[in-house]
This record gives C-alpha cells, sequence and structure tokens, in this order.
C-alpha cells in the first residue's frame, strides 16, 4: 500500500465528495492506534497524524491509494470533547454512511489490551446489521505478554462471537505483526 497522498478534509457531511473509487475505511475509538495502523501500512512516519492527545481527528480524511480511496474517520468515544464537538463527529459520520458510498472494507480498529467497548460494539453491530464489510484488527499486542495475548484473544473472541464469520487481526505498529494478513484483506476487498 505504498505511493498514498492525501486527498482532502472534510468536517462537515456536505463537504464529502462522491466516492469514485472502492473505499477501504478506518475506524476505531480515539487512542486506539488507528493513525500508527495506517502509517504502519502505508510505510509512511507521518501520513495520518499520531497525537498523544485523543480526540484529535476531527474531520474524515482521504488518501488516494491509487486502486482505492483509503477513509480516516474520525476517533469516537473521547470524554473530553464538547458535547457540541460529538454531535458534529457523530453528524460527520453517520452522514458518510449515508452517502452512496463504494466502501469495499472497513477496518474496525480495537485496542487488543482491554475489553471491546460499548461504543465498539455498537459500531460493529451497524456494520454487520448494514451488511458492510469489514475486518476487527486488535492494536497493540506488542503491549501484551504471551498470557495476556492468548487470554485478550480469547476475550475478545468471546465478546464477538454473536456476529457471525468475524475476522480477527492483531497488529502491533512496533513489530509489524499482522501487517501482510491486513494488507491482503484489504486487497482481496477491492
Amino acid at each position: 500500500m505504498l505511493n498514498v497522498e492525501f486527498v482532502y478534509s472534510a468536517g462537515l457531511s456536505s463537504q464529502i465528495q462522491p466516492s469514485e473509487m472502492p473505499e477501504v475505511v478506518f475506524s476505531g475509538r480515539s487512542n486506539v492506534g488507528k493513525s500508527s495502523l495506517i502509517n504502519k501500512l502505508c510505510e509512511r512516519k507521518s501520513l495520518a497524524r499520531v497525537s498523544s492527545k485523543p480526540g484529535k481527528t476531527a474531520t474524515i480524511n482521504f488518501f488516494d491509494a491509487k486502486s482505492f480511496t483509503l477513509v480516516d474517520l474520525p476517533g469516537y468515544g473521547y470524554a473530553k470533547v464538547s458535547k457540541a464537538e460529538k454531535l458534529r463527529w457523530a453528524e460527520l459520520v453517520e452522514g458518510y454512511f449515508g452517502l452512496d458510498r463504494n466502501i469495499a472494507l472497513v477496518v474496525q480498529i480495537v485496542d487488543m489490551r482491554h475489553k471491546v467497548t460499548a461504543d465498539d460494539i455498537g459500531m460493529i453491530d451497524f456494520l454487520y446489521q448494514s451488511e458492510i464489510p469489514f475486518i476487527v484488527v486488535m492494536t497493540k499486542s506488542d503491549k501484551l505478554n504471551k498470557t495476556e495475548y492468548h487470554d485478550q484473544l480469547a476475550t475478545i473472541s468471546e465478546q464477538l462471537k454473536d456476529y457471525e464469520g468475524i475476522m480477527l487481526y492483531s497488529f502491533s505498529a512496533l513489530t509489524g505483526e499482522g501487517k501482510q494478513e491486513i494488507e491482503e484483506a484489504i486487497l482481496s476487498s477491492i
């Protein structure tokens, strides 16, 4: 997934341009490692901005990946954002999914160190019910020892067992674990 170039950002759903190519969408809570995943997949250090402060991505960012458009949704679930800002984000993301998009795949990102949150379940349920193709990527796998890794994999698998056929991938931006498998899932979706 090299040669990815920034195209534009949309802060309001009215700014979202028509979908011309298949879209691979990255979704997840604030501070879940979404930018690190995108940067690792694209082999770029700062294509997607990595921030120590959650809730910094307040726009939908579109990138040209030649054979598809990479879409970076704003992170959800950050408590220290104003109610007005949360409403704007909700309108933006709901507006995106409400448009006639050519979505090839949603890469739904969760933090492997923790149980899947209610917000994550809400997003996964929306994707599942809407029959939008998606995979779940569990980031920050390198922060767990072997026992914790297997325990968390079992916990997350149990939490998501009602979603038939769900594909789980563990990922580490540090070691590159899962990078090739995630790339293959993306490429096969387009």
